[in-house]
């Protein structure tokens, strides 16, 4: 059945990130239809990872008490209605509306896969697995936004969200007639849904807490580059949307590339070192970024690649990671997998959208906002690190609960 059971998965974890990338080229063209300014039409990301991240803490519970295959199915559910809803909507807010409905959707269907993978498999396995999740995730920053291209080019922006609809009714059908229910059947089913038990086992955990915030840290790096992108090489340096799709698109088939070598990596030097290994790359991109934004350019594509080489560090240095750390902070938790799943989709999710939208308040350009973000977040996460008196924090353990 696992062999059976992960395709699926690759299928329902694909929604997320289109939800994300394939309207990214659109973004310009959305301001000026909407007459909203770039900042506002970022927002539509923002709320859209806020709503995942919040919605965590309560479809979690939901997981484990009425078990993982309802929920995903409701989940895709209405994703397929926000979808077509934000396809249609002539009010900005309206369209932000939908995008928070959209997250919520997409959080449903995460929490399944991810609490479907600590069903199934040992900790070793997972942190296997997570990384063939993350590889199919990063396929879709590879296409995405060149589809959406060119789906907006010859159909406008709104093509972008019946795409998103018409790929979640064919998910469904597949998910309806083959996923199977993966909780375990010892799951505690008469519990309250929420309340303050259910939660503090997990989050008094000082590993789950340390490598959610890890994970925290790598979304929020993740999505300043990819909200703050469209705007700096489209209107900034004057590159077309194509072209930025390519440049995007070509980061993201390195993603994959590193998505796909990082079962061999974690298998190699450990969960731990894995993770050491994807902060330095953050910091090292952080550090390329400034280095960069120094020099001249009189073409314009140099201009963009200023901008986007560094992200490749970012993007093998985030595929390395979040594997490893989500494997790790999940790793405690048995019958409560779908529990612990939702707090560290919240903290990860709530977290990236908080402190990327905090940053979109500042008056910092793109690069020097990917430059704080990205390698000043993963410095901090080093420093932590090499202090003997957190290693309980980080350390890999021999054995789990």
């Amino acid at each position: 059945m696992s062999r059976k059971l992960l395709p699926i998965l690759m299928m329902m974890v694909v929604l997320s990130p289109l939800a994300i990338d394939i309207y990214l080229p659109s973004m310009p063209e959305m301001a000026v239809e909407f007459g909203v300014s770039d900042t506002q039409v970022q927002s539509t990301l923002i709320l859209f990872i806020l709503s995942m991240g919040i919605g965590q803490v309560l479809i979690g519970p939901l997981a484990d008490r009425y078990g993982r295959r309802p929920i995903a199915l409701v989940g895709i559910c209405l994703y397929i209605a926000s979808s077509f809803f934000a396809s249609v909507v002539v009010q900005f807010e309206y369209l932000q509306l939908a995008r928070v409905l959209q997250g919520i959707a997409a959080c449903a269907t995460s929490i399944v896969v991810f609490s479907a993978v600590r069903d199934k498999f040992n900790v070793q396995q997972s942190a296997h697995y997570y990384s063939y999740l993350n590889g199919v995730i990063c396929v879709i920053p590879a296409l995405a936004p060149t589809l959406g291209g060119f789906l907006a080019l010859h159909f406008g922006w709104r093509a972008s969200f019946i795409f998103m609809t018409a790929f979640a009714v064919l998910v469904l059908f597949i998910v309806a007639f083959r996923l199977p229910e993966t909780r375990p059947e010892h799951a505690n089913n008469h519990a309250a849904l929420y309340r303050w038990a259910r939660y503090q086992p997990v989050l008094a955990n000082s590993q789950f807490i340390f490598y959610a915030l890890t994970c925290m840290i790598g979304m929020a790096s993740i999505l300043t580059y990819v909200s703050y992108a469209p705007s700096w090489i489209i209107k900034h340096i004057g590159l077309s949307e194509l072209t930025f799709s390519y440049l995007f698109g070509f980061n993201a088939i390195i993603n994959i590339i590193a998505c796909f070598a990082a079962p061999k990596v974690i298998k190699k030097v450990g969960n731990h070192q894995t993770v050491s290994i994807a902060l330095w790359l953050m910091v090292l991109s952080g550090a390329l970024q400034l280095v960069l934004q120094q020099l001249p350019f009189t073409n314009l594509l140099i201009g963009g690649l200023y901008y986007m080489s560094p992200m490749l560090l970012l993007c093998v240095g985030f595929a390395l990671l979040l594997g490893p750390a989500t494997s790790m902070a999940l790793s405690a938790f048995g019958e409560r997998a779908g529990t612990a799943s939702a707090l560290l989709g919240c903290i990860q999710m709530t977290g990236a959208a908080l402190l990327t939208g905090l940053l979109q308040q500042t008056s910092l350009t793109g690069p020097y906002a990917a430059t704080l973000m990205i390698g000043g977040s993963g410095l901090l996460l080093l420093v932590i690190m090499t202090l003997p008196k957190y290693k309980h924090w980080h350390q890999e353990r021999s054995s789990y609960a």
